[in-house]
This record gives structure tokens, C-alpha cells and sequence, in this order.
């Protein structure tokens, strides 16, 4: 029996000598299932993901600038791209993760219709949404605004917030009655959380395919590469699923 528990104390301190840790930039919009993935694949292999979270104009800034960051997780395909162009990507990495959705919400259950015919009736006096220059999430609101025909009329009511995650909270806080949010934050297992929404068509704003590209800093990294795995896993697309977003084929 002593003999067992010493060769489990022996395996437990192999894999522990060999689990290692990924500092990750992750865009806002992914915050909630980025956090369930991470324990996950803390779970399954031994590594830990340390997540570092803000708009994907903030993340771009930061890596440029020489933040330690070794996987790069974006709201958009642009950025990663530019950040290869760049050099500062390990070429050959880059792929899309996620396709997200746009939403329009407010924890008002009466507030927003099925068909997000309240941006056009006149009653709004505040509409929030991510800064367009900073997130994609935002470019997709200001792509719908503009071609709904709305974008000059709500110009001057537009509350910008620096992430889609900031937006979240300026309408979950009752600070702004409604605006545009990621749809990966309010729904669950394909159902509304609470408040009252309408599920922007995907025809509205351009395409929310998010890459994923592994950094210079995390080249020769185990668990940056193991974290680059298990975004293609099973599991990962489950988690993806369930906040709404589509699984690239």
C-alpha cells in the first residue's frame, strides 16, 4: 500500500514538475467562457492560463508596445493579422476560434422587441455600445446603425464604452437603458438570460470571426502551445456553443 502511495506522489510530482503557465490577452466580449475554458484546461492538463482581459484595440496596443502576452485571443481577424505582419506572431499559428453574434438588450423585459424596432421608434434617449475605433464588437453596432439608416439620428445619444464588457455593465448597471452587447453575454444553453433582446442579423455588420494567434513571448512555450490545442477541443466548442457563438469549421 506504502508502495502505491508513493508512486502516486511520484506521478503527482512529475506532472506538476511539467505543467507550466500561458499569460493570455482575451477581448472582452470572451471574458465569461474564456474563464470556464481556462479551468478546463487547467483540468486536463496541468497548466494554468493566467487571462488578461480588454478590448482587442486596447490588447493590439499593449502588444505592440511589449507587454509579455504569449497567446493572443481577438475579437475580430484584423488585429492578429496586423500583429503578423508585424512579426511579433509565431508564423503559421493563426486561426479562427470563434464567429460571435451581436445583440441588442436591455434587463428591461419590456423594452427591447423581437425585431429591434425600438431603435427607430423615437423613445431613446441613451444607447450604449463599445467604442468603434477600439472594438469590434462596436464597428459590428456601428455597421447595424448605419445600415438600418440610423446612425445619424442616435449620434449624439451614443454612450461609448472602451470594451463590449463595459458596455455590459453600463446597461446591466441601469446607467444607460439599453445598447448593444456581445450575445455571448447574455444568453446560456441558447436561452435569454433576463431582460428583453433582439438578435441583431448576421447580414446588419460584418462578419465576428475571432482568431487566435500564438505570440513571440510564448514561442517556446509548452502550455501556450497546449492552450493553442485545446481551443480545437471538444470540450472548448461546448463551452463555445453555450454562450452562442458559432464553431468555425
Amino acid at each position: 500500500m506504502g508502495r502505491i502511495l508513493l508512486c502516486l506522489c511520484c506521478l503527482a510530482a512529475s506532472l506538476g514538475a511539467h505543467a507550466g503557465e500561458v499569460l493570455v490577452a482575451v477581448a472582452a466580449n470572451f471574458t465569461a467562457p474564456m474563464k470556464e475554458i481556462a479551468a478546463s484546461f487547467e483540468g486536463a492538463t496541468g497548466h494554468r492560463a493566467r487571462l488578461a482581459f480588454g478590448s482587442t484595440g486596447k490588447l493590439y496596443a499593449q502588444i505592440r508596445n511589449g507587454a509579455p502576452f504569449e497567446v493572443l485571443l481577438a475579437a475580430d481577424s484584423e488585429t492578429p493579422a496586423q500583429l503578423e505582419a508585424l512579426g511579433l506572431t509565431v508564423a503559421g499559428t493563426r486561426s479562427s476560434y470563434a464567429i460571435g453574434r451581436l445583440a441588442l438588450w436591455s434587463p428591461d423585459p419590456a423594452r427591447v422587441d423581437a425585431a429591434g424596432r425600438v431603435l427607430a421608434d423615437g423613445s431613446i434617449r441613451r444607447l450604449a455600445l463599445a467604442n468603434p475605433q477600439l472594438a469590434p464588437y462596436g464597428r459590428a453596432a456601428e455597421q447595424t446603425l448605419r445600415a438600418l439608416g440610423l446612425w445619424q439620428s442616435l449620434r449624439a445619444r451614443l454612450v461609448l464604452a472602451e470594451s463590449i464588457s463595459q458596455s455590459y455593465q453600463f446597461i446591466a448597471s441601469g446607467n444607460v437603458p439599453l445598447g448593444f452587447v456581445a450575445l455571448s453575454q447574455i444568453v446560456r444553453g441558447g436561452a435569454l438570460q433576463s431582460g428583453s433582446a433582439w438578435r441583431v442579423p448576421d447580414d446588419l455588420f460584418g462578419p465576428l470571426r475571432q482568431d487566435l494567434v500564438l505570440l513571440r513571448p510564448g514561442e517556446h512555450s509548452p502550455a501556450a502551445a497546449a492552450l493553442l490545442r485545446f481551443m480545437a477541443s471538444p470540450d472548448a466548442h461546448r463551452v463555445l456553443r453555450d454562450y452562442g457563438y458559432e464553431v468555425p469549421r
